[in-house]
C-alpha cells in the first residue's frame, strides 16, 4: 500500500452537487477496492494557467488516499473517461513524506544537541561584560578613544 495524491480539475459549468456526487462515487470505488481515503479537499473554482479544452477556469478537487497500484490505474481510467474532468494528476507521496520526516528528525536532533552544548547566558543586557571594562563608558562613534 502506498500513499497517493490525486488532483483533478472539473469543468466550471458543472453544478456543485454533481461534483460532490462524482467525488463520492470515486470515494466508494476506492474503498470498495480496499483503499483508504485520507483526505478530500475541494478548492473551489480557480483560474487555470492556460486554456484547457476552451476553459479558462475550473473546480479543483484534491484526494489523498492509500492504495495499491491497480486501484490507482482504475481511478485514472475513470477520470480519463469522465466528461466533467478536464485534467488530472496523480502523485505518489509516501517517499516524499518519508524523506521529509527523516530530514525533520535530523534537524530536531541537531537543535537538541545545540541547546545541550550551549552554555547558559547569565549576562544581563546593558550590563558590563567583565570587571576590566566596568569603569569605562562606551566610546562614541567618530570620537577618538582616550587612553
Amino acid at each position: 500500500m502506498r500513499i497517493y495524491e490525486e488532483l483533478f480539475i472539473v469543468k466550471p459549468d458543472v453544478p456543485e452537487e454533481e461534483v460532490d456526487q462524482f467525488v463520492e462515487q470515486l470515494r466508494t470505488q476506492l474503498t470498495a477496492t480496499g483503499a483508504t481515503v485520507d483526505k478530500v479537499e475541494k478548492w473551489g473554482k480557480r483560474r487555470l494557467a492556460y486554456k484547457v479544452d476552451k476553459y479558462r477556469e475550473g473546480t479543483y478537487v484534491l484526494l489523498e488516499f492509500t492504495a495499491e497500484a491497480d486501484t490507482v490505474k482504475e481511478l485514472e481510467r475513470r477520470l480519463r473517461v469522465s466528461d466533467m474532468v478536464i485534467k488530472f494528476l496523480t502523485v505518489r507521496i509516501d517517499k516524499t513524506r518519508k524523506r521529509l520526516d527523516k530530514r525533520k528528525k535530523q534537524r530536531d536532533k541537531r537543535a537538541a544537541k545545540r541547546a545541550a552544548s550551549a552554555p547558559p547566558q547569565a549576562a544581563v543586557p546593558g550590563a558590563p561584560q567583565s570587571a576590566a571594562h566596568a569603569g569605562e563608558a562606551p566610546a562614541m562613534p567618530g570620537q577618538p578613544k582616550e587612553i
